[in-house]
């Protein structure tokens, strides 16, 4: 339609030119004549302006309503939360009010009859569809989200094809009645062109003043507007609001490109809302694998760790059984030694568990309870209990200061130096050296853990400390990936430092600082 009416607007602007001398001599002649042989032609555009402007504009709206609710209905079968839910009923609302407005808006276009059987088709088979469209929503407000998924693959999407295609042939009525008239207006105009082609030759003294006049008050904003369809055509949106405040046809056909306009950026946010709805699934299927990964990995990990102290204690408890009565007590005390140490192995492992995720998915300060203690003792503790747990390690204490005064969480430091030992002595050789050591730097109390197993790769440094993060060249070494975060977050608490200096191939070093006390410095804190 749109070319039509550039050609209209063209012819417009050479009629206006011509007429203007005969406006100079006889005015009022001019003036009534053109009047009476526009009539046909002002009607005609009256029926464009009344009628086909306003179906277009109508018919517009319910085509993309409709489709919105559609996609508010899909939107429905995604929800996963009530506020969701919520705001997505909202949204159904919403657009039903609008399209229940755009129906009403229609019903009072002066439409012929043809036109109006197409719309009650369309009514029909839109209340159809919405029927569908409320079973929906309902089964998935009731959490019956597959049987809602359901319909909405099916039945709905039948109902909701049949309206949509019956809205469609009624667009395409529409534009082919407002082609059709405008032809019609085409053909009124070259009649009046040609009845007042002899009072435009006697016009002909004052075509500058009508040019000027016709050109500022018509034509200018006719192309204007032309100027700003094509803007819209191309998806340019950053177009001016010129016009929309005259009553007249100019100001009409600029409050229709305004709904135009409005329409497409609706239709622009939602391919993006769209879009960053598949990227937040994506992320989220991606979130879900990661964890089930983790889930191997512990099952991997805790089968490992609690595998080989129960078939020690199993082992020890069979022997005892089938040959206790024959066994010298030296040996049975050994036995029972073993046992207990199995037993303190897969007791540590699960105080390691438990700490872990007590730390790392609630709140850690609910957990901190900082106490005055000696760190050198809790280090020779640890050591012992390593010994123990493994008894082929060299464990070497170099503790130099005694006591050693800290104000911390005793259980959490005892974890953070039972994960640092423990992982010097697996990550290295059988019977290989571990050093652990303890000084007074200043005001801080520094303690290193040295080993020389498989240190660590340089471009795996960075994010040692990270969560579930693993080495590149522990292949094959059970672990959860938690220790270190674990370190980290303990360290962090108690307002220390925890470094490392490693090189693959040659051994870690590990160094933990922390704040060291006098002891009239631990009352004083311990008090406030």
């Amino acid at each position: 339609m749109v070319p039509h009416l550039m050609a209209q607007f063209q012819s417009l602007r050479g009629r206006v030119s011509s007429i203007a001398g005969v406006i100079f001599v006889l005015v009022a002649f001019l003036g009534l004549f053109s009047l009476w042989r526009l009539q046909d032609y002002h009607t005609i555009a009256g029926e464009i302006r009344e009628r086909y402007l306003q179906n277009t504009q109508f018919l517009g709206d319910l085509n993309n309503f409709t489709s919105d609710f559609r996609a508010a209905e899909a939107a429905s079968l995604l929800t996963s939360s009530t506020d969701e839910a919520r705001e997505n009923g909202d949204e159904v609302e919403r657009l039903d009010h609008l399209i229940s407005l755009a129906m009403h808006s229609f019903e009072h276009v002066a439409n012929n009859q043809d036109v109006r059987a197409l719309y009650t088709d369309f009514v029909a088979k839109w209340r159809r569809y919405r029927a569908l469209a409320d079973q929906v929503l309902n089964l998935s407000s009731h959490d019956r989200k597959a049987e809602g998924s359901a319909i909405y693959r099916t039945s709905s999407r039948g109902a909701y094809d049949a309206a949509s295609d019956a809205l469609g042939v009624l667009t395409e009525l529409n534009r082919h009645d407002a082609a059709e008239s405008g032809r019609r207006a085409d053909s009124a105009y070259e009649q009046a062109k040609y009845l007042t082609a002899f009072a435009v030759v006697i016009a002909g003294m004052i075509v500058i003043g009508g040019v000027l006049h016709t050109r500022r008050t018509i034509l200018r904003p006719l192309l204007d507007l032309a100027t700003r369809m094509r803007r819209l055509a191309q998806n340019d949106m950053d177009i001016d609001s010129d016009g929309v405040t005259r009553n007249d046809e100019v100001g009409e056909m600029a409050r229709a490109i305004e709904v135009f306009r409005s329409n497409a950026v609706e239709l622009a946010v939602s391919q993006q809302a769209l879009a960053q709805h598949a990227s937040m699934l994506s992320e989220k299927l991606e979130h879900e694998q990661h964890l089930a990964e983790l889930q191997r990995n512990f099952v991997s990990m805790a089968s490992h760790e609690f595998r080989t102290p129960l078939t020690v204690i199993d082992g020890q408890a069979q022997r005892l059984i089938n040959a206790g009565y024959r066994l010298p007590p030296d040996d049975i005390a050994q036995r029972a030694r073993s046992v207990r140490l199995a037993v303190a192995r897969m007791t540590s492992v699960i105080n390691n568990l438990i700490d872990a995720s007590r730390l790392i998915d609630g709140q850690p300060q609910l957990y901190f309870h900082p106490s005055e203690f000696d760190l050198t003792a809790l280090l020779h503790d640890v050591c012992h209990m390593q010994r123990e747990l493994a008894p082929r390690a060299q464990l070497i204490e170099r503790l130099v200061v005694r006591p050693l005064p800290i104000i911390g969480d005793r259980k959490l430091l005892t974890q953070v130096f039972h994960n640092l030992i423990a992982n010097a002595i697996k990550y290295s050789p059988k019977e290989a050296v571990v050093r652990v050591a303890a000084e007074l730097d200043g005001e801080e109390a520094a303690v290193s853990v040295e080993d020389r197993g498989l240190g660590i790769p340089a471009a795996d440094r960075e994010h040692l400390f990270e969560r579930y993060y693993r080495g590149g060249n522990v292949t094959g070494i059970i672990g959860s990936g938690i220790g270190l975060y674990l370190v980290k977050t303990v360290i962090d608490l108690h307002h220390g430092d925890v470094s490392v200096d490693s090189e693959e191939g040659k051994g870690s070093r590990f160094v933990v600082r922390l704040p060291a006390i006098s002891a009239s410095d631990a009352t004083r804190q311990l008090a406030s």
